[in-house]
Order: C-alpha cells, then structure tokens, then sequence
C-alpha cells in the first residue's frame, strides 16, 4: 500500500524534470546558447534566435503549463487519485 503514493510521486518527479529540461533548452539553450546558429533562421520577419530569447521561452513554457495538466490528469486516473 505504501508503495503507490511512492510510485506516483516518482513518476511526477520524472514528468517535472523532463519538462524543465524542455524550457531550459527552449530558454536557455535557444536563446543564448545556439542564439548565432538560430539567428541565420528568421521567424516573424526576426532573428530565430532573438525571438527565443524574446518570446520563444514564453510560450514555451505556457504549453509546457498545459502538458503538464494533461500528463497530471493521466496520472492521477492511472493510480486512481482522479475525482
């Protein structure tokens, strides 16, 4: 019995990093890192790189915001934690 409420919480820990992982390549890897291999790509009439730095980690991270509402909600009918 103790080991679900374990379970659970693992898979969530896995769920966050990996998600994070996610925004710190879109934010800081895309828009510092690879910022002068992106600025060769325009998007919206700028830089790719500069609009990552800009805008790109933003949004980014607001679908990442519903991602992890999806992944949650799956989780919880998976162990039974669901309303």
């Amino acid at each position: 019995m103790n080991s679900k409420p374990k379970a659970y919480w693992k898979e969530n820990i896995k769920y966050v990093v990996l998600l994070l992982l996610i925004w710190f390549t879109a934010s800081y890897g895309a828009g510092i890192l690879f910022k002068d291999v992106l600025d060769t790509l325009k998007f919206g009439g700028f830089p790719l790189g500069f609009w990552f730095a800009q805008q790109g980690s933003i949004y980014v991270f607001v679908i990442l915001i519903f991602v992890y509402v999806k992944l949650m909600n799956r989780l919880d009918k998976k162990y039974g934690y669901d309303e």
